[in-house]
């Protein structure tokens, strides 16, 4: 019978930085949903989540024969993150800052996944929750949301955004008490209720 198994990250990431094109597909299909995701909480924005995606691959691309490491998925997050920033800082220069309600529609990835039986008033609710907690989370200072994006919505753990992030433990838990801090009294005073179940 044969192996169906998929190829570990090492593998692949080794075959990629030998010249495999098929081995550095896998890791896009393995690891582009994730690496959306991030940029998208990161950016607030679809377009420049798109942006940030494809030019993490790019980046990871060029740079594959470079990785030495044992987990691509932080190797990947980190250039994920970085560009993310860059494309912030690109966006900001061409024409101040996105507008959340012009560039956000019911398609666009919502903080929580959906619950398939839900009601349709549920759904509303859930995607105006949504929301308002992406329009909190873009108040926090970069580097601030990027730890509870990683920590709160994707559920790293402090070690692994700690290496992420190339700081320690203790900045990591920092960022997140003073980001969840920040969000509670944003979100308070828009009047959302249970932030911290929502994220």
């Amino acid at each position: 019978m044969a192996d169906t198994a998929e190829p570990p990250d090492e593998r692949l990431a080794s075959e990629a930085a030998a010249g495999s094109l098929d081995a550095f597909n896998q890791i896009v299909d393995r690891y582009q949903v994730i690496v959306f995701s991030v940029s998208f909480h990161l950016l607030g924005d679809r377009q420049a989540a798109e942006d940030a995606t494809q030019e993490t691959f790019l980046s990871a691309y060029r740079a594959i024969h470079g990785f030495t490491g044992s987990n691509l998925r932080s190797w990947l997050l980190r250039i994920a993150a970085n560009a993310s920033k860059d494309e912030l800082r690109r966006r900001r220069r061409k024409g101040g800052a996105m507008s959340l309600d012009e560039a956000r529609g019911e398609g666009d990835v919502p903080l929580d996944p959906p619950d398939t039986g839900e009601t349709p008033e549920a759904r509303v609710q859930r995607l105006a929750l949504a929301a308002e907690l992406q329009r909190a989370l873009d108040t926090l200072p970069f580097d601030q949301r990027q730890v509870i994006v990683l920590v709160d919505v994707h559920g790293f753990g402090y070690e692994e955004v700690a290496s992420l992030t190339h700081t320690s433990v203790g900045t990591v838990k920092s960022r997140i008490h003073r980001g969840r801090e920040r969000l509670r009294r944003v979100l308070t005073a828009t009047g959302t209720n249970s932030p911290g179940a929502a994220l």
